[in-house]
């Protein structure tokens, strides 16, 4: 029988949950446990939301691809100002930007404009989605927009492949937070960025259902807890706050 040191105990912080590992230690051997699941609580859905809480926000139901048209509507602009999100991105032209939750490719395709030696990879987890942006592609003639199908939980992309990722009044709708912040830390490079474009919560004339906005300290308790830090929010924007994080 092998000699067994006294039980020890670790605690490691991975995409904003706590996982405990226990073990006992033989003299050469340590079987850790497996991490715990994240600690999402249930309470009765609100009309918009979906009955799932994570750090005391529910998360709201998803606009899904019949709501191309309010992506696509003409007065986007005069609402939400895209072009000025954009130019505050401040990306390099060989950088590598995935669009989470990229919809109808609004934001991917004038992004890509501004990426000549770079691309947009435009993940979405609805195909129909992914269907609309390959048919915009062609018509449009545009060469770095590359639709990927993502999951509810992962991003699916490879470790240390993306320069950024942009998030575009997406994020509230995700009904795994804990897991898409992980393999989105997992997919950045060190030093890569998050831009989180969200309704502004705080602001009660923004004209948005309650479900679909953030506040900026919600944002930051959710993304600082998966390991993220926060760099500044722009707030120049008409409705939204874009809130930038950034991986250590």
């Amino acid at each position: 029988m092998l000699k067994r040191q006294p039980l020890l105990s670790s605690v490691l912080l991975v995409g904003g949950a706590i996982a405990l590992f226990l073990w006992t230690r033989p003299a050469a051997i340590s079987s850790p446990i497996a991490p715990t699941a994240p600690a999402y609580v249930s309470c009765t859905p609100s009309p918009d939301g979906i009955g799932k809480v994570w750090m005391g926000r529910e998360i709201s139901q998803v606009m899904g691809h019949p709501g191309i048209g309010w992506l696509e509507r003409t007065d986007r602009e005069k609402e939400e100002a895209p072009s000025k999100a954009i130019a505050l991105l401040e990306l390099k032209p060989d950088a590598v930007l995935a669009d989470i939750g990229a919809g109808s490719g609004y934001y991917s395709f004038r992004i890509a404009r501004k990426l000549p030696q770079g691309k947009v990879v435009a993940v979405d987890i609805q195909p129909e989605m992914l269907d609309f942006l390959k048919t915009e592609s062609a018509k449009l003639g545009v060469k770095n927009v590359q639709p990927h199908l993502g999951a509810i939980d992962d991003v699916k992309l490879p470790p240390s492949s993306i320069d950024a990722a942009l998030m575009v009044d997406a994020y509230h709708e995700f009904d795994h937070p804990v897991e898409m912040l992980a393999s989105l830390r997992s997919a950045l490079k060190p030093k890569g960025r998050i831009y989180l474009l969200e309704y502004r919560a705080e602001d009660e004339n923004v004209p948005i259902k309650p479900h679909h906005k953030m506040t900026e300290a919600q944002a930051r308790k959710e993304f600082e807890a998966a390991g993220f830090r926060f760099v500044t929010n722009k707030p120049e924007l008409p409705w939204q706050h874009l809130l930038i994080f950034e991986k250590p």
